[in-house]
């Protein structure tokens, strides 16, 4: 059963014309109300500056933009690169694959991606993994940048070096 207590076997067939509405009944949304809904349970999403603080204070800073994305802009130093993909096994301190630094629910974590949309979206999933200091940078990496903040070009040797980047892998047990 699913959270709507409705089968997960009884899915409606939609055609491409048919109004899209999900399995507990709800009514059609567009990418605004799906963003706005996802800042919603946001808490304050913090701009460039201040999530450079937040970082200094002990925040993670999780770069969810793609591959070509860091290679074009660089990387922020500091930051944990965990692709949008696999965001929720890897922030879940209960999941086997989680990276290694998820280890305490309380911890800020502010993700990034490129202008800001996607993180939102990927943030608000985040608190039901009980990650409840889960948000987004406003502006994104291009805000961050253009604030002048660091940024280490991917076209150093060792730029890869400069931030967290974990490849998927178990981890022996989730620390309490």
């Amino acid at each position: 059963m699913s959270r709507c207590h409705a089968p997960v076997t009884q899915r409606p067939v939609r055609s491409p014309d048919s109004e899209a509405v999900t399995r507990c009944g709800g009514q059609k949304m567009t990418v605004d109300d799906l963003l706005a809904e996802a800042r919603s349970v946001l808490p304050h999403r913090p701009g460039p500056a201040e999530a450079l603080s937040a970082q200094a204070k002990g925040a993670l800073l999780v770069d969810i933009r793609g591959d070509d994305q860091r290679r074009a802009s660089g990387l922020i130093p500091g930051a944990v690169v965990l692709p949008r993909n696999s965001l929720e096994w890897r922030c879940d301190p209960d999941s086997p694959w989680r990276h290694p630094a998820m280890n305490d629910r309380s911890r800020p974590l502010i993700l990034i991606c490129n202008e800001g949309f996607q993180s939102s979206l990927a943030a608000a999933t985040l608190p039901r993994l009980g990650l409840v200091n889960a948000t987004d940078l406003d502006g994104g990496f291009v805000a961050w940048a253009a604030a002048g903040l660091p940024v280490t070009p991917t076209e150093q040797p060792n730029a890869r070096q400069a931030c967290s980047f974990t490849p998927l892998a178990r981890v022996a047990s989730p620390r309490r």
